[in-house]
């Protein structure tokens, strides 16, 4: 077999994660899998993953084949598409990754309304607690909150976001007085807890700029790793949030939660479509973006962010 050939089944093979998977999807045995990925290994002399039939983990030379090889594929693509007259049909593997919450809620239903237009793109949405890299197992474009971790990575921005400050009406009635951000470490705050640290710092910047940007540590007596756990607790009344904007909207437009500290607000959690720097990317990825830019804002109300 060609070595294009081989490049693409070794991307095949990492998507899916497993010789069983790879098989389903092929339409062959586990040991036909088995054995061209054995025989991919020979040819180039090095191991590419360590596997068993459930679980597929690329070694560092297996990780530079899927990414080097599917720069290769991606260019292969890109030529095609531009010889081909016919521009507007796209096709080819496109690997979205984000968040569970907004991956869910906005993401999703714009893939799949992509996928209906362009029948020929495979489309796959990976949703994960932590953002993954571009390249990194097949990911085409990383849907990711503030700055760039990584200065090879490309990012456009797909809507303007800050958090927000908010309770229930019926915490309102009772709680403490709350008119400085250094108030908040007598609330109950409700916090997300993404990492291993006993305390979350909830940052703010002052609307009219009269006043420098503050950092309060904040702590309460309900947690958990999830947003919308966190956001249900705030409707039963057992504190105040910090949550993105898009998150509450809702909750916000039918008051079944009020802002709070109108003077000061979340600092900046932009959202941006990331991917990988090359000489042409795939037309299929730019043309997904391009959705994203121009469907996202649309469907998150704006707010005044000045």
């Amino acid at each position: 077999m060609s070595q294009i050939d081989d490049l693409a089944f070794f991307q095949r093979l990492a998507l899916a994660g497993s010789l069983t998977a790879t098989a389903r999807d092929l339409g062959l045995s586990v040991s036909a899998v088995s054995k061209r990925l054995k025989q991919l290994e020979w040819r180039l002399g090095v191991s590419l993953a360590s596997r068993t039939t459930r679980r597929l983990t690329l070694t560092v030379e297996g990780e530079r084949y899927l990414t080097d090889g599917g720069a290769i594929l991606e260019e292969l693509v890109e030529l095609e598409e531009g010889l081909n007259a016919q521009r507007a049909s796209l096709s080819g593997p496109l690997k979205i990754n984000a968040t569970f919450g907004f991956g869910r809620c906005h993401v999703a239903p714009l893939l799949s309304r992509f996928c209906i237009n362009h029948p020929n793109v495979e489309g796959t949405l990976e949703l994960t607690n932590f953002p993954m890299t571009p390249g990194e197992q097949g990911v085409d474009i990383s849907i990711r909150v503030g700055e760039l971790p990584d200065s090879r990575l490309v990012a456009r921005r797909i809507l303007e976001n800050r958090r927000i400050l908010c309770a229930a009406p019926s915490y309102v009635e009772r709680m403490l007085p709350l008119s400085v951000p250094a108030d908040l470490s007598r609330h109950p705050c409700l916090v997300l807890r993404e990492n291993d640290s006993d305390f979350a710092v909830w940052r703010f910047e002052h609307r009219p700029g009269q006043h420098k940007d503050q950092a309060v540590k904040v702590s309460g007596p309900l947690a958990s790793n999830d947003g919308e756990v966190i956001v249900n607790l705030a409707l039963d009344a057992h504190g105040i949030i910090l949550r993105s904007y898009w998150d509450v909207q809702a909750h916000l437009e039918a008051g079944r939660l009020v802002p709070l500290l109108p003077k000061w607000q979340g600092v900046r959690a932009d959202f941006h479509a990331v991917y990988l720097q090359r000489r042409n990317a795939p037309a299929r990825l730019r043309a997904f973006i391009d959705v994203l830019q121009q469907e996202i804002p649309r469907r998150v109300a704006s707010v005044d962010y000045r």
